[in-house]
């Protein structure tokens, strides 16, 4: 992209005019960033009140994706033990059967050359996926879908109107509600599920979190969960049908999926923008950066970064290095980074063996997001 390529020109951080942005720096350089990401002095900060007043601000603020050590690490080992790779082996089988399941009704809608969007799959599956893993009714996941979106919308750069807030802590407000109703509901009628364990372990006090806490990251983690899956695959579909020699050598091999889901998370991470706030005086990249300082990092730029990758504009599942920031990195990696790989090789595994003739009908429209880059719509048809 050229904005990148002008960052990376100038150097890895970019110092702003005083006055003209709230952030001191921006950091784009792939080892600038990655330091930063590991370092807890650069701390999460959702809003400067430590007790506002907005549904949404207490909601995402009680939970681990914007609270600092030592809360962050005591709620993210609540998760963490269930969502690393190796716990997850046995769900696959689960997500490929999700995937097939999925991919057989979008068959049914695009039969006889009709246009589907695709985004409507790549939405489908993730929250189908996070709702089957903790216990959610299927009949609820259309539910998620607009409340989820509100508090995107909040989140995003210019998402702080009034109109936004309100329907933000509405959705925030309503999100409480659902899963405060789902814990009563497992403290009557005990499952196996994810929820109904950490119900069980709350109730034994041995969960490490209180139920408020379990709350507030469950709304976390349906969001975050959701969206930046859908992202990876609406991303990847677009990258993919500009290169007929790449969906060829997938149909044929479904084992090259998990390198094409780096590659499209390098080239194109669904998560722009990440903000972070000095504790300390500290240095970065030679850069001073006081106490107090906004840092904004561009996990995007420093995917495209040319002193780690080279040629990095060019979109190649095979070169050597696949390494990214899109997850983040440090102790605040993306808790749900292996369900979402393992979501992404599950489709693009199984999408054009199912639908080799799969092409757009129509131009894809980008989300107008600055935080989060993907697709309002991709009209296609299946062959």
């Amino acid at each position: 992209m050229p904005l990148f390529a002008e960052l990376h020109r100038i150097g890895p951080v970019c110092r702003l005019e005083p006055g003209s942005s709230p952030y001191a720096v921006v950091v784009n350089g792939f080892y600038a960033a990655q330091e930063a990401l590991k370092d807890t002095r650069f701390h999460r900060l959702l809003s400067a009140d430590p007790d506002p007043k907005d549904s949404v601000l207490r909601r995402l603020g009680g939970s681990m994706m914007f609270r600092n050590e030592p809360d962050h690490l005591r709620m993210r080992k609540v998760f963490q033990a269930v969502l690393m790779p190796r716990r997850l082996t046995g769900f696959e089988p689960v997500v490929d059967s999700l995937v097939g399941e999925l991919l057989d009704d979008l068959g049914k809608a695009g039969a006889d050359g009709q246009v589907v969007d695709f985004v409507d799959f790549a939405y489908r599956l993730p929250i189908t996926v996070i709702a089957t893993f903790l216990g959610i009714p299927r009949s609820d996941v259309g539910w998620f879908r607009d409340r989820t979106q509100r508090i995107d919308d909040y989140l995003d750069l210019g998402g702080k109107a009034p109109e936004r807030l309100a329907a933000a802590n509405q959705a925030a407000d309503e999100l409480n509600a659902y899963y405060a109703r789902m814990i009563a509901d497992r403290r009557i009628r005990p499952r196996g599920d994810l929820v109904g364990s950490l119900v069980h372990a709350l109730d034994s006090g041995t969960a490490g979190i209180d139920e408020q806490e379990l709350i507030d990251n469950l709304l976390v983690l349906v969001n975050a969960s959701f969206v930046t899956t859908m992202n990876l695959l609406t991303n990847g579909l677009e990258l993919l049908l500009a290169e007929p020699r790449l969906v060829e050598a997938l149909h044929d091999d479904s084992g090259l999926a998990a390198d094409y889901v780096e590659e499209i998370l390098r080239h194109q991470s669904s998560v722009q923008l990440i903000s972070r706030k000095a504790s300390t005086d500290l240095e970065l990249a030679g850069e001073t950066i006081t106490e107090g300082s906004l840092v904004l990092i561009l996990p995007g730029a420093a995917n495209r970064d040319p002193a780690k990758h080279p040629n990095a504009d060019t979109f190649d599942p095979g070169r050597d290095d696949l390494q990214h920031l899109s997850f983040g990195a440090g102790p605040f990696y993306c808790v749900g980074a292996a369900l979402a790989r393992m979501e992404g090789r599950a489709a693009l595994g199984q999408l054009f063996e199912r639908f080799p003739g799969l092409r757009f009908a129509g131009e894809p429209v980008r989300s107008r997001s600055l935080l989060l880059r993907g697709h309002q719509s991709m009209p296609i048809r299946l062959g």
